[in-house]
């Protein structure tokens, strides 16, 4: 793996941590009615999405298990379509689907650092 996606991968663990403390323990409820913590984890969740857009085609292609399409897509609605994007969405994504991903790219990098030692 190359310098560059190594470094983009260690962002995007940095922001999912980010968005998960964001959204601590807030319940789906909690979450709705706390309009200051729904935009920053929508922030983040850009963010996530635009370092996706970062790594190279290549290494999205080698590490298909990553929803990388998904999760630039998810990025695309909430940047440009915020007004009509579904917070219920947002906490289900941060809540439940970012650990596995997190989890994906910890075993990436995990054997990126192998194969340069």
């Amino acid at each position: 793996m190359k310098d560059k996606n190594t470094a983009v991968l260690e962002k995007i663990l940095s922001e999912i941590s980010i968005a998960q403390g964001l959204m601590g323990s807030h319940d789906m409820d909690s979450f709705l009615e706390d309009e200051m913590v729904k935009r920053a984890v929508c922030m983040t969740v850009i963010n996530i999405g635009e370092l996706v857009k970062n790594l190279e085609m290549d290494s999205r292609s080698r590490y298909a298990q990553v929803p990388w399409r998904e999760i630039a897509g998810f990025r695309d609605v909430a940047a440009h379509k915020y007004q009509t994007l579904r917070m219920e969405d947002v906490y289900v994504t941060v809540k439940d689907e970012l650990g596995p991903i997190a989890e994906e790219i910890e075993a990436i990098l995990e054997e990126g650092a192998r194969l340069t030692k």
